[in-house]
């Protein structure tokens, strides 16, 4: 516990009576009520997670745009400033070095928000990279605490609770406000598959405004524990489960973020673009149980004969669908939808069909 990091709304959080772990160096809250209620609130009303572990890195210069489109698979000349892009940095040979998302503030200055098992993997990737670039890297994760506010309600919460009518703001945009005169970012983003909006902020300002949302009475305090079941529920991956050093994005099923035709070819084009003509050799699939049993991330997945064909990288008792269900890489000739195959668990199989990876559907705001 002394070695852990906390974030500025630490305090609140142990007041609520949260259950605490180390999440990436962080004391975080895992569950406040519980993950089934805090999961159902986010997809019936509204939850508040903090996020403050998060990292953010501010890279700016006259060469910024090419540079991030050098590091990054999407591509960030297509989008207007104020707009937000989902995609990966990856290493040369395609494996992953983190999945983040970019926000653009003009050709010259752009925000990156990486995540917090990753910081200082990415941020000596972001420098080494950075060589011969008319560029200036900022590590500005110590200077943001955020607060991701999600479900159908957030809209009218910010606007009834703080004062912010965010009716026009579209889905994967931002803008630069503030808030008692302090300097924010706000964008209509977040982690659950419901819409939201994460507020980005000094500790002072986004202790406040956590402050006013919880004196609301509308807003159910929410941990890491269904941060993770609302996202695997709506197939978004999770870096180091769905996404790593030796998962490619391609292998993920993400090739919508991934341009191997821009002008500006990003580090791992090349490798991805070769396994891509060669053909996949193994896909990340959804799997539905016909049992109760729950397929935790690692155990086996085998065909008919009890060859392994792949392995669990999440799984749940789903709590929005009520059915046994895991994403799981697998050997490409037994990734179609409706494949039988079977997970083993423990000493014992359990059959399985192949199904969408998306087990719920989003409901993100409509442009």
């Amino acid at each position: 516990m002394e070695n852990l990091k906390l974030t500025p709304l630490h305090s609140r959080h142990i007041e609520l009576g949260a259950l605490m772990s180390p999440f990436a160096e962080y004391d975080m809250p895992i569950q406040y009520k519980g993950i089934i209620e805090e999961h159902n609130a986010v997809r019936s009303a509204c939850g508040i997670f903090d996020v403050s572990h998060m990292g953010e890195v501010l890279v700016r210069g006259i060469e910024a745009e090419l540079f991030v489109n050098r590091l990054f698979t999407n591509d960030i000349t297509a989008i207007s400033d104020g707009k937000i892009l989902y995609g990966m940095m990856c290493y040369r040979h395609g494996g992953v070095v983190d999945d983040l998302l970019v926000y653009r503030r003009s050709r010259t200055e752009f925000l990156l928000v990486i995540n917090a098992a990753n910081i200082a993997k990415d941020l000596n990737w972001i420098r080494a990279n950075a060589a011969g670039y008319a560029v200036v890297v900022d590590d500005m994760s110590g200077h943001y605490a955020q607060i991701a506010l999600q479900g159908p309600e957030t809209e009218s919460m910010m606007r009834d609770v703080v004062g912010m009518d965010l009716a026009d703001m579209a889905f994967y945009t931002f803008a630069d406000m503030q808030y008692e005169g302090a300097d924010i970012i706000v964008s209509r983003t977040g982690y659950t598959g419901e819409d939201g909006f994460e507020i980005y902020g000094p500790a002072e300002v986004i202790a406040t405004l956590w402050d006013k949302f919880m004196a609301s009475g509308r807003v159910e305090p929410c941990g890491l524990g269904c941060r993770d079941t609302l996202r695997f529920e709506v197939g978004l991956p999770l870096y180091g489960d769905e996404l790593s050093d030796d998962i490619s994005p391609l292998e993920a099923g993400l090739e919508y973020f991934v341009k191997l035709d821009k002008p500006d070819m990003f580090l791992g084009c090349r490798a991805l673009t070769a396994q891509k003509e060669e053909g996949i050799k193994r896909r990340l699939v959804g799997l539905e149980l016909a049992d109760k049993a729950i397929p935790r991330h690692g155990y086996e997945v085998v065909n008919e004969a009890d060859e392994v064909v792949g392995v669990i990288t999440t799984g749940y008792r789903g709590i929005s669908v009520d059915k046994s269900i895991a994403m799981a890489i697998v050997d490409t000739e037994y990734s179609a939808v409706g494949t039988q195959l079977k997970v083993r668990i423990r000493r014992k199989t359990y059959p399985a069909t192949i199904v969408s990876k998306k087990f719920y559907k989003k409901s993100y705001k409509k442009s």
